[in-house]
């Protein structure tokens, strides 16, 4: 069936401007300085997909979409601003890449940050459709609907080669077994920067595709716009009524560079180009509306009108103002409603509590509060609920719909909260031991630490990850690990380090309603007491209404203001199972140690640990993760920093060995972590300096 005349007007006059903006950042390589890549060669099917798009559905655009950009109704001008990386670009104010776009409005498809890295962007997009079947279960008023009340679909835009990713796998796995609504619209052009597909694949995504029971596929001609456009009208129409998933493979040239700094001629011959633009698919939309009778002169003021505009445009964006550069640290984190401690800490005629169930209590009180919130990881449904149990009950309360399982893959329960979060759905998930959070870390570093400060505040995540952490009884190397330190070094996300059953609830409250991505570690040891000397982990639970803010520290242990005051007392900073063993050594020394419990790692209460190391002079930081390069030896270099005129010896750390894992046998475990005796003698160290 043939598009309507005005529909491939629009789509040559779109594929023209797509082919003036390309040539004209060729022409000014001087100010076009910073790398990018265009669409030339794929503009028929990114059009003809942005052409069926309503402002209730979401896209992700993959950097070479400009074309899909311009199709959604964005100007040369726009687009033009975040090639300059100037001030005024309305997707990331001069923080990104050249079509790395990200949107959120009522007229057009909303659209989540995603990164540059290769086809990272397919399990945040399925989350997006996570959520959207979500949302549609419940009726919620959250959902976004069309004017005549359609139901949104989402578009993940990948390159080929991107489908060897295993993380795009994860994606097609989770909506294969889902059914969601998604259509995943992967452009073929033979290439991956010089690596051909003979030399990279054994199939291309439409062959790859059929291993993955449910969803539908079908390949085209992506260089030919009226195949390209009736594909995605009969897709987008189909995926909009089945809420079923759908691969669309788009066979295309590659006309363009692969991207400013890594240019065709480098390893591509004359012969393959030529070849190449035989499949313009300018020329050939062309060719197809003279063939319809459209007048030639018609055709030729479309292209005048074109190159106008978008010299015009990028004169204008020459000419914008820069960012200010006092700009540059702002959206790191969205604010937090939770700023003081609330609600009743310890109720009267409440019993203590086990750490585990402190947790268990605050989800399930969430989840009655919250109709958007949900809880998945590995082995949280129903049979088990959790390998600690921290999540037993919980979907036989509210449903499977709400508390489920997820196939073991870290990098899909941490990634799809991106999108689950940008449709309004709140994710409580978890990672079942902290090492095995190591597959999850490029979600958790390129898409959800970078999305709140790349999109200008657009798009925080809101997500919490819960996380079981630390050594005890023999769990051996792969079941004791501490990674504190590895989630510090990356920055927008917050990490939380309860010590006791009262913290643990009210800070995974406030880490919920906390619209930003926060990473809670939950030591395995402390969950149900059952290790000597940490029956104190159990406390009275607190009220529903308790919501313990992040960033405040505690004293857990006071020192005596006589002994403060004659210089004989230290300043033990400390968190987790480190609280136990401080203040178990610290009774050989009566009045003489303060401990203070971080509780959360990220915020960090400095002004708390600076007033106790400047009061006593002398500081111990005690951690389980391995001392040498950790977070407690940079917390020691800050202190000696700040508190240098105040300290009457140097800052001590006392952390695990420094072995590459915790190993299996007790004895050996035993020599490797801290613990009391080792704290102990740290401190006769310090009081006799």
């Amino acid at each position: 069936m043939t598009p309507p005349t005005d529909i491939l007007l629009n789509a040559y006059r779109l594929m023209s401007t797509a082919n003036a903006m390309a040539n004209i950042y060729e022409a000014n390589r001087n100010i076009c300085k910073y790398v990018h890549s265009t669409s030339r060669g794929h503009e028929a099917i990114q059009l003809a997909t942005a052409f069926q798009l309503l402002p209730c559905d979401y896209v992700s655009p993959y950097y070479r979409d400009e074309s899909i950009m311009l199709g959604l109704g964005f100007t040369p001008y726009q687009l033009m601003l975040q090639l300059l990386a100037k001030g005024e670009d309305i997707f990331t104010g001069g923080r990104e890449y050249y079509n790395h776009p990200n949107y959120k409005g009522s007229d057009k498809p909303n659209i989540i940050h995603q990164s540059s890295a290769t086809g990272m962007q397919a399990i945040p997009t399925t989350g997006i459709a996570q959520g959207i079947k979500y949302l549609e279960r419940i009726n919620s008023p959250l959902l976004r609907r069309g004017v005549g009340g359609e139901v949104p679909i989402v578009i993940c835009s990948l390159g080929d080669a991107s489908v060897t990713e295993g993380e795009v796998s994860e994606a097609f796995q989770f909506a294969a077994l889902h059914q969601l609504p998604i259509i995943y619209l992967v452009q073929d052009n033979n290439w991956g920067i010089s690596v051909t597909a003979a030399e990279a694949r054994t199939s291309n995504a439409y062959e790859f595709i059929e291993g993955f029971k449910g969803i539908k596929r079908i390949s085209i001609d992506g260089s030919d716009f009226a195949e390209s456009f009736t594909t995605m009208q009969h897709v987008v129409k189909e995926v909009r009524k089945s809420r079923a998933p759908y691969l669309v493979h788009a066979m295309v040239p590659l006309l363009g560079h692969h991207t400013s700094g890594v240019r065709k001629d480098f390893y591509r011959s004359d012969d393959e180009l030529e070849q190449e633009y035989k499949n313009d698919p300018g020329p050939k939309l062309k060719k197809y509306l003279l063939h319809l009778g459209v007048e030639e002169a018609r055709i030729d003021e479309i292209e005048t009108e074109t190159a106008e505009l978008v010299k015009k445009d990028f004169v204008a964006a020459v000419a914008s103002p820069e960012p200010d550069p006092a700009s540059v640290s702002n959206y790191v984190f969205a604010t937090t409603p939770v700023t003081a401690e609330s609600g009743e800490r310890a109720p009267a005629n409440k019993e203590k509590i086990l750490m585990v169930d402190a947790a268990l209590f605050a989800i399930r009180e969430i989840m009655e509060a919250y109709p958007e919130a949900v809880l998945y990881g590995q082995d949280v449904g129903r049979r088990l609920g959790g390998v600690f149990r921290e999540a037993a009950t919980l979907a036989e309360q509210f449903g499977d719909h709400r508390v489920f399982n997820t196939a073991i893959q870290e990098a899909y329960i941490i990634g799809s909260t991106v999108g689950m979060s940008a449709v309004g759905v709140k994710p409580i998930v978890e990672v079942q031991f902290a090492d095995y959070i190591y597959p999850g870390l490029n979600q958790l570093v390129t898409e959800i630490s970078k999305s709140c400060y790349l999109s200008c505040g657009k798009f925080p995540v809101q997500t919490l990850i819960r996380v079981p952490i630390g050594a005890y009884g023999g769990g051996g190397p792969y079941h004791s690990g501490s990674v504190e330190s590895t989630l510090l070094t990356i920055k927008g996300i917050k990490i939380v380090y309860p010590s006791n059953a009262a913290d643990m609830k009210g800070l995974l409250k406030a880490a919920f309603l906390d619209p930003n991505p926060v990473v809670m570690l939950e030591h395995k040891g402390l969950y149900w007491s059952k290790v000597p000397g940490t029956e104190e982990a159990k406390r009275i639970e607190p009220a529903a209404d308790y919501i313990l803010p992040l960033g405040k520290a505690n004293i857990v242990l006071h020192a005596d203001d006589e002994k403060t005051n004659s210089g004989e007392t230290c300043s033990i900073i400390t968190y987790g199972m480190g609280v136990y063993w401080s203040t178990a050594a610290a009774r050989n020394f009566p009045g003489q140690v303060e401990v203070i419990d971080l509780r959360t790692l990220f915020p960090l209460d400095e002004p708390m640990i600076y007033t106790s190391v400047k009061k006593h002079g002398k500081c111990l930081i005690v951690t389980e993760e391995q001392q040498n390069n950790s977070f407690a030896e940079a917390l020691a270099g800050r202190i000696s920093n700040n508190c240098f005129r105040f300290l009457d010896a140097p800052v001590e750390v006392l952390g695990a060995l420094n072995l590459p894992a915790v190993p299996m046998n007790l004895l050996l475990e035993k020599a490797m972590l801290p613990n009391e005796e080792k704290v102990k003698q740290m401190l006769k160290k310090i009081f006799s300096s």
